[in-house]
């Protein structure tokens, strides 16, 4: 399948109630999605109703009721009083909001028993807290809504409607009859939420304990400094008019399908399927046409004695101006790390050699590996590279002590030299990282915090910026080293790691303590019927920036997987405060306009080829998009 705008339809009320015929006279309501008014919003294919009455439908059945003198009690007399939706026909051309109930209640409830069919009301109209052990907060509407309050209900926001929408086996809206009602929600859905993610009552002091003091702005961000979201620096325009179009589509080669997608910058990229490496060309529009494929299972390609795993290959880092490849095979399958790796000479499309991770005379495990800088791939002379484990954070050298290329013929597996680095005492539960262009190092952790750390030191971090409760599973940032891009597995989180020192000279986060007037995060997010849409089990992975390697060059977009989904945002106009998505949120400011391509197949990786490709009629390079089949290529074109 081709490229899609995002979906989100034009939300209207003219609908009918769930399981029952309705006629559409009789009850009509002002209930209107927000939508952007360009392109890049999050729109969906799916035409919505538009409103054909301002009266409300609630005065409407409240005027019936009353004239046949039944006992009805009026909202206002209901504590917790809100009218449920409910989202149904998913993607198809007949999806539509119907009312599930016209009139209930919500409550939050902190409870040790979260599972099905158990009701957390206790029938005296008030939230109950539950001491007894290990509680949480769960989110009842009615009878058909019990839901843990947490990221996963992808809760969205829509201040002017008085509204709610979140997935909860299914995509529901909540709509509030006054503002006070929808502010208390607010403030009492955010608090639910800060305890059940840091396990604290959400007062001042367990916010201060859970982000420091420096950080409070990400705890109340309305209060935060946002003036260096506003990068002077930047000068790429907001363009509001983009479509994506299929260039080609090739069909994968090899055993096993497509693992994983390696983009060179040069002559060629790299496609790692379960049994070899599959060549494939760059042109200006997308990469296909097929050239050497080097196949795992043929003996003469691997350096025998090698003592580690060869199973598919998790990692492939190119290296020595994209001749050389490093290939990291896990120890154990569900696990990435790895006890070492291959180097394939891409020339000659043969291993030429098996290498191990030691460190004083000791086997040990990296779960990742990196170039030492954004295109640090492109140097020909190159012998380093990052290594990355739970607790170490490292740079590993092709070459022996001395300086030396090591004689990989006489060498049954060659040791790599650790030269620089740290093992951490403490459980750090390092999972990933990334490197600017000046090699700069940014970690992300399973605790969910990122940490920045300078050219010169891998033992202590600049800036360790707190977690916001999800553990992050991928982490990438800009050439300057002014933006980081962390994904977790519901949410991206984009980071501004720029501050003014005390000489009013404008520094980032690897260079220096970043002080007290830290900019908030901003978050990247699914809207709620896309989040539904992409599957329960489907999560984000593989956040990326565009690919730029030279300085004073600015990248345009942030890409990301999840499902059947690639999901493109526009890097500035996420970078813009004064965008429509930011108007009336509550929190950290989340943006949720983006594009989507959809495959038919889960995708496995998606990202932007090197900004040389980039093309006059153009302002992007292609977007590459690898499903286990099939690899396709988008170009991003403005629209006349």
């Amino acid at each position: 399948m081709g490229a899609a705008s995002s979906r989100e339809d034009h939300l209207s009320d003219s609908e009918e109630e769930a399981g029952e015929e309705y006629d559409e006279s009789e009850e009509q309501d002002d209930y209107e999605d927000a939508k952007d008014e360009h392109t890049s919003s999050s729109e969906r294919r799916i035409p919505g109703k538009s409103p054909s009455s301002s009266s409300s439908p609630l005065d409407d059945i409240d005027a019936r009721l009353k004239a046949l003198k039944l006992k009805y009690p009026s909202k206002s007399s209901v504590r917790n009083a809100v009218k449920l939706y409910l989202h149904i026909g998913g993607s198809s051309p007949n999806a539509k909001w119907v009312i599930s109930e016209k009139l209930t209640t919500y409550l939050f409830v902190k409870t040790s028993e979260v599972g099905e069919g158990v009701d957390g009301d206790d029938g005296s109209g008030q939230d109950r807290d539950d001491n007894s052990g290990d509680s949480w907060w769960v989110l009842t509407v009615g009878s058909k809504i019990r839901v843990v309050v947490g990221q996963d209900m992808q809760l969205k926001s829509f201040g002017d409607q008085r509204r709610v929408d979140f997935v909860a086996k299914g995509v529901w809206a909540v709509k509030f009859f006054t503002d006070d009602e929808f502010k208390a929600f607010m403030r009492k859905y955010q608090d639910c939420l800060f305890e059940n993610t840091y396990g604290y009552e959400a007062t001042d002091n367990n916010k201060v304990k859970v982000y420091g003091k420096e950080f409070m702005g990400w705890a109340n961000p309305e209060a935060a400094d946002d003036s260096m979201w506003e990068d002077p620096g930047s000068v790429t325009p907001v363009r509001r008019s983009q479509d994506l179009r299929e260039e080609f589509e090739e069909a994968a080669d090899g055993v096993g399908g497509i693992q994983s997608l390696t983009l060179g910058a040069l002559d060629n990229s790299f496609l790692v399927s379960g049994s070899g490496v599959q060549v494939v060309k760059n042109f200006s529009h997308g990469i296909h046409g097929k050239g050497v494929y080097v196949n795992f299972s043929d003996g003469k390609n691997f350096k025998r004695g090698a003592s580690f795993a060869q199973s598919t290959p998790k990692k492939a880092l190119l290296m020595r101006g994209e001749t050389n490849m490093m290939l990291m095979s896990p120890v154990a399958d569900g696990k990435p790390h790895s006890t070492g790796l291959h180097q394939l000479d891409i020339e000659t499309g043969k291993i030429v050699a098996g290498w191990k991770f030691e460190k004083d005379g000791t086997d040990i495990t990296m779960r990742d590996i990196t170039n030492d800088s954004k295109g640090a791939q492109l140097d020909p002379s190159g012998s380093t590279f990052l290594g990355l484990d739970d607790s170490r954070l490292c740079r590993w050298d092709m070459r022996d002590r001395h300086g030396m290329v090591q004689n990989l013929a006489s060498a049954s597996a060659p040791v790599l030299n650790w030269t620089q680095g740290h093992q951490f005492s403490r459980g750090t539960n390092f999972q990933c990282f990334a490197s600017t262009g000046d090699g700069s190092i940014v970690v992300g952790s399973f605790d969910g915090k990122i940490r920045l750390y300078s050219t010169n030191s891998m033992r202590q971090a600049k800036t360790a910026f707190p977690g916001l409760g999800s553990p992050i599973t991928h982490v990438d940032v800009t050439y300057d080293g002014k933006w980081i891009l962390g994904t977790t597995d519901t949410y991206l989180v984009l980071i501004c790691t720029l501050f003014v020192d005390k000489d009013g000279k404008t520094k980032t986060g690897f260079s220096g303590r970043m002080g007290n007037k830290i900019p908030a995060p901003r978050l990247l997010k699914l809207t709620p019927l896309d989040s539904h849409l992409a599957g329960a089990n489907n999560k984000f992975h593989g956040g990326q920036f565009s690919w730029v390697t030279e300085h004073g060059k600015q990248e345009r977009h942030l890409v990301a997987t999840v499902g059947n989904f690639s999901v493109i945002w526009n890097f500035q106009q996420v970078k813009d405060s004064s965008h429509e998505c930011y108007r009336n949120q509550q929190g950290l400011k989340s943006c949720y306009c983006y594009k989507i391509v959809l495959k038919d197949d889960s995708i496995v990786d998606s990202r932007f080829m090197h900004d040389k490709f980039t093309v006059s009629d153009s302002p992007e390079a292609p977007l590459v998009v690898a499903t286990n089949k099939k690899v396709s290529s988008f170009s991003i074109s403005n629209k006349p």
